[in-house]
């Protein structure tokens, strides 16, 4: 039985064919989507739970043809109209029912390219948000109206010119407008054509071609050298360097071997690579950056919601206004004045800029996120980044590694030799501290030496036979135990490295001490550009760990942050964060997204460590994609420019609003200034493009 779920979906008045689950913006013009009304959503998969196509006469190319048709069919209604006579000095040829032929042409301009704009008005008004189609609606329907009322019942003049340039200006905007909105998504929705459309698969001992849908974990599927890692899963076999760009922002190419993860929608490099599946469908890295933009499409951030409430009552104001100046010229001059002058008041004042100011800059922004390794889970966490006053730094797995490395090697002699010995003794030990020494010695191109008895000591370390002498290595018990004494310089430094929190290994051969091996958490060489950056930036810097006071000395130290908390339990971490906000300071907490949760939902604005393919952390409103702290300055950055682009945009919405109602009024009729409604849709299509072009420039500003 086909199972259904009722849920509401949402609409573009201007593209009815637009249907998504979660409220935004049209992906067509960029227009705030409304709910759509008794719409029944089945499950994903089922026949008609399928992507919708746009209606006819709803897409950028089809407003092109309304605008070319409507621009033809205007140039002889003007001039068979009183204007062109008037002004030009030309008089068209007579025919019979020549008369008529400006009421024939306007409609079909009104129907075929006019009809757009009173449909989706009736849209607007059914999800009772009226706005720029209604007031488009109200005036041409007017403007016809009474030309056909002349026409065909009294006597004046026609409005027949005016309603076709009108009609045809407001196409040649909308098409602009919807070009420009158009090219500013066209990134979010490459997201879902990342992906090939079929996959090669192991099946039966050979490899077989098969759509994506028709993959299932566990597949071994085969990728080849240049092509694009359809699934998101483990390599099995097979090396390579893969580009994961479009996952992480980070243009470096990152090697592949056994045992490594890969991102659906990267592409391999030139090896050869056999990858068993072990996510599909809403799981994958890809649908969850995908989610991610849509409920940060579907956010508002405050400004966004000022420029609504703006928008809904200037349409009140505009619609009253035109009434009001409707009365007032129908007191002292003849009815096809007093209509002009009320659809040139209703035309320039369309909250369409308006409308767009915000949202577009918003859209724009989570897609400049994205490209830059992080994502925007809440657009209010994002407005919120560019007031920032510190930033409170969780040191395991953010600062640091959160694994053993070498931090330095003591040694009367070389070394090398000290790190050689050591390493060869642990070879075989999966101690977290042995695989660090081992790990290091190969970091370095440190050959090990063949090895004999290994023990094991609990507690203490391990002891092996290395050419026929005793290797220990091991903790400052071990050196007691052997009754082995360090030089002043090594007694001094393995204290020294003590007091810092690091954790010591000496190395004993034959009974003489070669030298020891502090170890640490390894801090991440990002933390320190990132602690720069900020601190450039003005921004004051702290860090919060569970580790003692002398580890988180040294990390601070290391580092230059300004302020750190020590020996705080996971529980206590939020605390720390209300005790910054106490001093009035704005708190942006960057954790690893677990037992952070509390502190980065307590903080201004909270930043998850997403760790490759974690996308889905629900306590923070913006996820670093990649392990690298260097991103945040990356965050601020966008949130500031977005804020400035967004003040603009909301000047450029409003401010010629001021000037441009009172001469659509005819303030200054009788001083003989004027705007006509064509000029007046000329005017408010041109704010419109203005403000798209504007936020568009937001795209190429780096936030390096």
């Amino acid at each position: 039985m086909m199972e259904h779920r009722e849920e509401k979906r949402y609409t573009c008045p201007m593209h009815p064919g637009i249907h998504q689950e979660m409220a935004g913006l049209c992906p067509e013009c960029g227009m705030n989507l409304v709910p759509e009304k008794g719409v029944s959503l089945q499950h994903a998969g089922h026949e008609g739970a399928k992507g919708f196509e746009k209606h006819e006469g709803h897409s950028t190319s089809a407003f092109k043809a309304k605008f070319w048709v409507s621009l033809t069919l205007s140039v002889p209604v003007v001039l068979y109209s009183d204007i062109a006579q008037e002004l030009l000095r030309f008089q068209p040829p007579a025919f019979p029912g020549s008369s008529y032929l400006p009421f024939v042409l306007a409609s079909v301009i009104f129907f075929y390219g006019g009809w757009v704009f009173i449909a989706s008005a009736f849209r607007e008004l059914r999800a009772r948000l009226p706005g720029m189609m209604t007031l488009i609606a109200l005036a041409i329907s007017v403007a016809y109206t009474y030309s056909i009322y002349v026409v065909f019942f009294g006597e004046g003049k026609t409005l027949f010119w005016e309603l076709a340039t009108l009609i045809t200006v407001m196409l040649l905007g909308h098409w602009m407008e919807m070009r420009a909105v158009s090219g500013a998504q066209s990134a979010l929705r490459e997201l879902s054509k990342l992906l090939p459309d079929e996959a090669e698969v192991f099946r039966g001992g050979t490899t077989v071609i098969v759509p994506l849908g028709e993959i299932r974990v566990g597949d071994l599927v085969q990728v080849k050298p240049g092509g694009k890692i359809p699934v998101d899963g483990v390599v099995q076999e097979g090396a390579s360097d893969v580009d994961e760009s479009v996952a992480t922002g980070e243009s470096k190419l990152v090697a592949k071997k056994q045992g490594d993860e890969v991102i659906a929608g990267t592409i391999n490099g030139d090896g050869s690579l056999k990858v068993e599946v072990s996510k599909i469908g809403e799981n994958t890295f890809l649908a969850g950056v995908m989610r991610l933009v849509a409920e940060a499409q579907a956010s508002k951030s405050r400004l966004q919601m000022l420029s609504d409430r703006a928008a809904y009552y200037l349409t009140i104001v505009a619609v009253v206004t035109g009434g009001v100046t409707l009365a007032a010229w129908l007191a002292v001059a003849d009815p096809p004045f007093a209509i002009e002058r009320m659809v040139a008041v209703l035309v320039i004042a369309c909250p369409h800029a308006l409308g767009l100011a915000i949202p577009l800059v918003a859209s724009i922004s989570t897609t400049k996120a994205a490209k830059n390794g992080f994502l925007v889970k809440r657009r209010l966490s994002l407005e919120a980044a560019r007031d920032i006053d510190v930033v409170l730094f969780d040191k395991t797995g953010t600062l640091t590694k959160g694994e053993f490395g070498v931090d330095s090697i003591v040694s009367a002699g070389d070394e090398s030799e000290v790190l050689r010995y050591a390493a060869s003794v642990n070879t075989y030990s999966e101690h977290p501290i042995a695989r660090a020494i081992v790990k290091e010695a190969e970091k370095r191109k440190i050959a090990v030496l063949p090895v004999r008895n290994f023990k094991r000591l609990a507690g203490r370390g391990a002891a092996a036979e290395i050419e026929g002498v005793e290797v220990l290595v091991g903790s400052p018990t071990l050196v007691s135990e052997r009754n082995v004494t360090p030089d002043h310089l090594l007694e001094t430094r393995a204290e020294e490295f003590s007091r810092q929190g690091k954790t010591v290994i000496f190395v004993i051969r034959g009974g003489v001490l070669l030298g020891a091996i502090a170890l640490a958490d390894v801090i991440r060489e990002e933390s320190r550009e990132a602690i720069d950056a900020l601190h450039a930036m003005g921004i004051a810097t702290a860090m919060i760990t569970g580790d003692g006071e002398n580890v988180a000395e040294w990390v601070a130290g290391e580092l230059g942050i300004d302020e750190y908390f020590a020996r705080v339990l996971p529980e206590q971490k939020s605390e720390k964060v209300k005790l910054l906000q106490a001093k009035g300071r704005k708190v942006a907490m960057v954790g690893d997204g677990v037992n952070d949760a509390p502190a980065l939902t307590q903080a201004d604005v909270g930043i998850a460590i997403g760790a490759g393919t974690n996308v889905a952390i629900e306590s923070a409103g913006i996820i670093l994609v990649r392990d690298d702290p260097r991103d945040i300055a990356k965050v601020i950055r966008l949130s500031r420019l977005t804020y400035a682009k967004m003040i603009q945009n909301l000047f450029w919405a409003t401010g010629y609003n001021v000037v441009a109602i009172p001469l659509a009024a005819g303030v200054l009729a009788f001083e003989g200034i004027l705007l006509q409604p064509a000029v007046a849709a000329l005017f408010m299509s041109l704010s419109t493009v203005i403000v798209a072009v504007n936020a568009m420039l937001l795209r190429g500003r780096t936030l390096s």
